[in-house]
């Protein structure tokens, strides 16, 4: 089991009625994740800046982040079973002179929203990234 961290980029977002896809490279490798249509409008307001008239979901939790004084400090893509993704949230705070990092279990698509909202970096393990089906463009 190879669980060296592999840093993704966002490559594409499409979209069509009945779900996403979100199009991740890694290493010269690009793959899709599929998820919701409304995660992926959500993503896609998040990249490109859209004003958004009421805050969503990822805002409220951005909010509270912020007030607790939570950094988003990554997110690690850990499995993939068929086409289910699996992702760990990492997020960090200082207790006075105590750092806490906590490993949240959570849907990709909501981590890599949280990742693109705060600047954070997005990795898969290496065994993911050689499980996933390389997309040919």
């Amino acid at each position: 089991m190879n669980s060296q961290l592999i840093q993704l980029s966002f490559d594409k977002i499409m979209q069509t009625r009945s779900y996403t896809v979100v199009i991740l490279n890694g290493q010269d490798k690009k793959f899709a994740i599929y998820t919701d249509p409304s995660v992926g409008r959500t993503l896609q307001m998040f990249l490109t800046d859209v004003e958004r008239p009421r805050p969503l979901t990822h805002d409220l939790i951005d909010k509270i982040f912020e007030g607790m004084e939570i950094r988003v400090k990554q997110v690690v893509i850990v499995d993939v079973q068929d086409t289910i993704y699996f992702a760990r949230l990492f997020l960090e705070q200082d207790l006075g002179q105590v750092r806490h990092i906590v490993e949240i279990d959570a849907r990709p698509s909501d981590c890599l929203t949280l990742a693109l909202m705060n600047n954070a970096p997005v990795y898969c393990t290496l065994d993911v990234l050689n499980k996933t089906i390389a997309i040919e463009e």
